[in-house]
């Protein structure tokens, strides 16, 4: 079975739960799981002062070949036609063979910023000449990264004007990280202090992942794009957000929308994602983290490059049985398969966006969605919600008041 499923869209969720069973080979009790909602007593402990649960739609984008492999990926957002427009942009990749992509190793860095030296220079030298021992102590706090040739691999050192930055380089395999390397940074600072005679201030990872890094490429079909106008109009508009910081900021928001959705559903850190993902493009200004051209089919060659730190065990994923089984939809063997997805989704949400942008505006893909949540608002039914939705269209007026007008025409004015 492919993801590229003909009309998911128009299928009652019922239906769409019955195929994403089947895809992702669901037990009847797993299939159940997607019904019901996280029992507040599952999630109390998760935050503190818990009172209540909110609950976000998790919808399925299709139609992603990534690699070689088909995906059904999950996505949690408020935003209408993100998921809509994410699957229509992978669609657009797949007679062309999907997506490529690669995620480099999983490595992270943490930081210790080491003051009160009488002789900086000295101190980076001790740190230095203590560098395997300093390791040592590290990965002793994680017998399972050793066991896999991972774990603290080296350090590197920044002096400032009146302390020192210290970096420990670590590879945390599947984890998104933070656990192990705050755990590591609090166990070697004692050490630290001994052989430099200064005192640790900050002990801390942080989420800036410039050695983690995925890439994906795709080559999306001129003739399913709109033709050649529109390719060209999409390489237009990617070029003001290489030569306007206004643009691209909201380029690569359009990138973000998909990559958050798949992180919230899985409940990995997106807030984390966010932050890395806009200082990564600050390194040398800020810039789009995509970029298209032409090949010389005419067909429009999208890429992107950047920083992804994912988690696939550990953290809240466990926490809820929801997150637990979106991952297991999603089918990541790793955190670098993980990576490689989220890269390609960001690719297809952001192709998907310029392509509404260079074509009709991106008011009218969100039209129809936002006059349906309108008339729910209003008190439609599922009776009566695509009348109420048609005229609003049609009368070019999505309001409260004018769904409630419809809905009152609709029942005879009662």
């Amino acid at each position: 079975m492919d993801s590229a499923i003909h009309g998911f869209h128009k299928m009652s969720v019922e239906e769409r739960i019955r195929i994403v069973s089947e895809f992702s080979s669901l037990s009847k009790e797993e299939t159940e799981v997607l019904s019901h909602e996280d029992s507040i007593k599952d999630l109390q402990n998760m935050i503190e002062n818990t009172i209540s649960t909110i609950g976000f739609p998790v919808g399925i984008a299709t139609n992603f070949r990534i690699n070689g492999r088909d995906y059904l990926i999950p996505m949690s957002i408020e935003e209408p036609s993100v998921v809509a427009a994410c699957s229509n942009g992978a669609r657009m990749a797949r007679p062309l063979g999907g997506f490529t992509a690669f995620a480099s190793d999983p490595v992270m860095r943490g930081e210790l910023q080491i003051y009160n030296l009488k002789d900086p220079g000295l101190a980076v030298i001790n740190i230095l000449s203590h560098k395997n021992e300093i390791l040592e102590m590290a990965n002793s706090r994680s017998k399972t990264l050793s066991s896999m040739n991972a774990g603290a691999r080296d350090i590197k050192i920044f002096m400032q004007d009146d302390y020192i930055i210290m970096h420990l380089i670590i590879d945390v395999r599947d984890a998104m990280g933070a656990n192990i390397i705050n755990t590591m940074l609090e166990f070697i600072a004692p050490y630290i202090e001994s052989i430099t005679g200064g005192k640790i201030n900050l002990r801390i990872m942080s989420n800036l992942t410039t050695e983690r890094v995925a890439y994906s490429h795709a080559v999306f079909s001129r003739d399913l794009l709109g033709g050649d106008e529109i390719v060209d109009r999409i390489i237009m508009a990617s070029h003001m957000a290489k030569a306007d910081i206004y643009r691209a900021v909201t380029h690569n928001k359009g990138i973000m929308n998909g990559i958050d959705a798949v992180l919230l559903a899985t409940m990995n850190d997106f807030r984390a994602q966010e932050a890395n993902a806009h200082a990564y493009a600050s390194m040398d200004g800020y810039k789009p983290l995509t970029d298209y051209y032409k090949d010389e089919n005419g067909n429009l060659v999208g890429t992107i490059k950047i920083p992804v730190a994912v988690g696939t065990i550990g953290g809240a994923t466990k926490t809820s049985k929801k997150a637990s089984l979106f991952l297991r939809i999603l089918n990541v063997r790793d955190s670098r398969e993980f990576a490689c997805v989220l890269a390609s989704v960001g690719l297809a949400q952001n192709l998907a966006a310029l392509r509404a942008l260079s074509d009709e505006g991106i008011q009218q893909g969100h039209m129809k969605l936002h006059a349906r949540n309108v008339a729910i608002a209003a008190g439609a039914t599922e009776k009566n919600i695509d009348y109420i939705v048609n005229e609003m269209i049609k009368n070019k007026s999505i309001s409260y008041s004018s769904a409630k007008e419809l809905i009152n025409k609709y029942n005879g004015g009662n």
